[in-house]
């Protein structure tokens, strides 16, 4: 064995969560101990988390995959010889010719898992920058056109155009302007933004720096729920990073142009995932929403024209710039163009991340990726978008996974979570656990949320009790109404989703005498 032997084990939170810091310690032991050179690179997710902690190995066939690996399973494995890549039980092959990972549209997550997730000339090495260096080239006029063509929506919510949203804020007179990332990822069911700031961050930080070339920003903020950690830890060195290497800061990479970033981090509020709210939290105020108009775009952080977008959204940024706006709308279907992160979590047999192009069914994500469920029992609910979507049942799963399509059946794409049941929920406690969350979670601003979830907890009780269910369901609907209608953010005006989804697509969960 010529030269030291390259082995990556993951350091991002979901592996960590199965012991893989243990596994790197034994690995690296055990390596000692029978004086066998090895480089121990810690690497990002490749998003297949019932494999975690997945290990590999550099060979001369490639990267070669093993998992779920424990502490304990490390001296078998190297008796096996699976750092030249021997066959083992815990064996999967060439990691790239793995089924999940090797029948994806991997264009945003391109690079998680592969590269040390803070060394700049990896990141390079792969790509990275490349749409930076670009953008270095072009107008901000010419920055924006190009994000507009390619057909760019927020990931997330209603999929806004993100080129109009820059346009808005390109022409917004001011002195100061600002770039903030939204990456408070509260959604039951969803850590894409986990995953690529933990493995990937310089992509975060690239797509940012681009914005503010194109609408004239100077400093960005990425705004990341305390309950990230390691997230939290991983982007704020990759950010001293890019401003040793003059990626970030004065004179970025050589040229005239100015962009400084930092990280901020919220309390964990829910709310604080809506636009608005997140920048009274940067503002050091309660997060608390604001009405609209004026819109974020034309007076946002400290009453300046802000861009606000998600991870996900200003990560698909770089590659746009860097293979052009016809290749980033080739992909999808419809109006919806390019590719989304799509989180498979709940009762479900492989969860993980699966990045692809918009169009793909619930049922392919479900069982050709995902396996069906975990139980092993029939799927009988999924509810996607986050604790306030809608929930579809097994009979609509070839509901194609694009804006328009999920919209015609009365949900919504949100930041791409799927959260499997299978047939031994109760759909009345999951409406109710929709208003509870409400209740829990709102900011109390305005009338509709902060009291129509707490009554619509106490229909619900009432009804899973079994007192006058008839009345009790149209004073529901009532409630609900008034929340759609009257809310000031989708805090309250989604609640009603997922219950008048349960109420529509499983009435018999909700009828005197069901098993509620």
């Amino acid at each position: 064995m010529s030269g030291p032997v390259t082995v990556y084990v993951p350091c991002d939170a979901a592996a960590l969560s199965m012991g893989a810091d243990e596994v790197a310690q034994a690995i690296a032991a055990e390596a000692e101990a029978r004086h066998i050179p090895l480089r121990l690179i810690r690497n990002g997710s490749r998003g297949m988390l019932w494999l975690e902690p997945l290990v590999e190995v550099v060979t001369e066939r490639g990267r070669v995959a093993y998992g779920p690996v424990s502490p304990d399973a490390v001296a078998d494995l190297f008796d096996a010889g699976f750092l030249t890549g021997k066959p083992h039980p815990l064996g999967h092959g060439p990691t790239e010719e793995i089924f999940y990972l090797k029948h994806q549209n991997r264009l945003t997550f391109a690079r998680c898992g592969v590269i040390d997730p803070v060394s700049v000339e990896d990141y390079r090495a792969h790509g990275g920058f490349a749409g930076l260096e670009r953008a270095l080239s072009l107008s901000p006029a010419q920055i924006v056109e190009e994000v507009t063509q390619s057909g760019l929506r927020g990931r997330g919510g209603a999929g806004f155009p993100t080129g109009v949203k820059w346009n808005t804020v390109l022409n917004a007179p001011a002195d100061r302007k600002y770039i903030c990332c939204n990456a408070d990822e509260g959604d039951s069911g969803t850590f894409a933004d986990r995953i690529i700031m933990e493995g990937d961050p310089f992509l975060l930080i690239e797509g940012m720096t681009i914005a503010a070339l194109a609408v004239g920003a100077t400093q960005g903020y990425v705004y990341i729920r305390s309950e990230y950690p390691h997230a939290v830890a991983t982007l704020r060195e990759a950010i001293r990073r890019a401003y040793a290497q003059d990626w970030l800061g004065h004179h970025i990479h050589g040229s005239d142009r100015d962009f400084h970033l930092d990280v901020r981090v919220g309390a964990g509020a829910y709310v604080c995932g809506e636009e608005t709210a997140m920048l009274e939290s940067l503002e050091g105020k309660r997060g608390m929403v604001r009405a609209k108009p004026p819109l974020p775009a034309l007076e946002g952080l400290f009453g300046q024209p802000t861009v606000i977008n998600n991870v996900l959204t200003l990560t698909s940024v770089p590659v746009v710039l860097a293979k052009g706006a016809a290749f980033y709308r080739d992909f999808g279907a419809g109006r919806s163009h390019g590719t989304q992160p799509f989180q498979l979590a709940g009762n479900i047999k492989q969860g993980g991340l699966v990045e692809l192009a918009f169009g793909v069914s619930l049922h392919d994500l479900i069982y050709r990726f995902g396996g069906g469920t975990a139980s092993g029992r029939p799927l009988r609910a999924v509810q996607v978008g986050g604790p306030l979507g809608a929930y579809l049942p097994a009979d609509q799963l070839d509901t194609p996974a694009d804006y328009e399509a999920m919209a015609a059946r009365g949900a919504m794409l949100g930041h791409g979570g799927i959260v499997v049941f299978d047939d031994t929920v109760r759909m009345a406690r999951q409406a109710r656990f929709a208003m509870d969350f409400c209740a829990e979670e709102s900011c109390g601003k305005c009338t509709p949320c902060r009291i129509g979830a707490v009554r619509g907890r106490e229909v619900l009780d009432k009804i899973i009790a079994g007192q006058d269910v008839a009345d009790n369901l149209a004073l529901l609907e009532d409630l609900c109404t008034v929340m759609a209608d009257g809310s000031l953010c989708a805090m309250g005006g989604l609640t009603p989703l997922p219950v008048r989804s349960a109420l529509r697509h499983f009435p018999e969960d909700f009828a005197v005498g069901a098993k509620r």
